[in-house]
């Protein structure tokens, strides 16, 4: 299938985004460095990685269904949203059985949700945008409310029990906002019929092969970080 150079290029600097983070995380949370990763200028940092990953996840199911012609679409991308949820629960077992926190809804539980639950948005363009924008100020008004509750259930919508910490958690309220305006962009830029023009130029070549690996990057990276890491004795391995 054709690709977007570009679509694979902003992916794969969000994937060096990604891995410069978790490398400043790895080096606070195990080597005991004065970086406060989770907080300030890191925290932002995060944030705007999570931001343009979920950006490209909008951009990228309006190129699938474009792609298309809009018709027997959904199949495929329930099938894609479970599989990439079930990578998020892989991701939950294993950090919570090697004692690195406990992942309920990071942003891979996210994605994955994200992907079924836009879908009935990919044909509507303007729907896209008020809803996302919506969701983005419903998300932004509950963190400013610090709601206290003992339930789980409100997870994925942006409400933790009190006292649970989590090294990754991007709910639903407001991040599924961010991914209906990629849908909202994408719809604008990539929803009429036009193929990829040109050859990828040499520039963006290293980051596109990034980005579409991405997937199998974001599941490997912190696993070879950490070990890497532990093996140069920069950090100290406790599990």
């Amino acid at each position: 299938m054709d690709r977007f150079w570009e679509v694979d290029a902003a992916r794969g600097v969000a994937i060096l985004m990604m891995v410069l983070y978790h490398l400043t995380y790895d080096l606070d949370t195990f080597g005991g460095y004065a970086i406060e990763s989770t907080s300030g200028l890191w925290a932002l940092f995060a944030d705007a990685t999570a931001t343009l990953f979920l950006f490209l996840v909008g951009v990228s199911l309006i190129v699938s269904f474009a792609k298309s012609g809009g018709r027997g679409t959904f199949g495929k991308f329930l099938t894609r949203g479970l599989r990439v949820f079930g990578y998020g629960l892989i991701v939950t077992v294993v950090t919570w059985f090697l004692g690195m926190g406990l992942i309920v809804f990071g942003i891979l539980h996210l994605i994955g949700a994200c992907v079924i639950l836009a879908y009935p948005f990919l044909g509507h363009r303007n729907l896209s945008l008020v809803v996302g924008l919506a969701v983005i100020a419903l998300g932004a008004w509950l963190m400013s409310q610090n709601i206290v509750t003992q339930s789980p259930w409100l997870l994925p919508f942006g409400v933790v029990p009190e006292g649970l910490f989590m090294p990754d958690y991007r709910p639903l309220l407001p991040w599924f906002g961010v991914v209906l305006l990629g849908v909202f962009v994408g719809s604008l830029i990539y929803g009429g019929v036009r193929r990829p023009g040109g050859r990828t130029p040499l520039w963006a070549r290293p980051v596109g092969f990034l980005g579409r690996w991405s997937l199998g990057i974001y599941l490997v990276h912190q696993p070879v970080l950490v070990a890497v890491l532990g093996a140069l004795g920069v950090i100290e391995l406790n599990f």
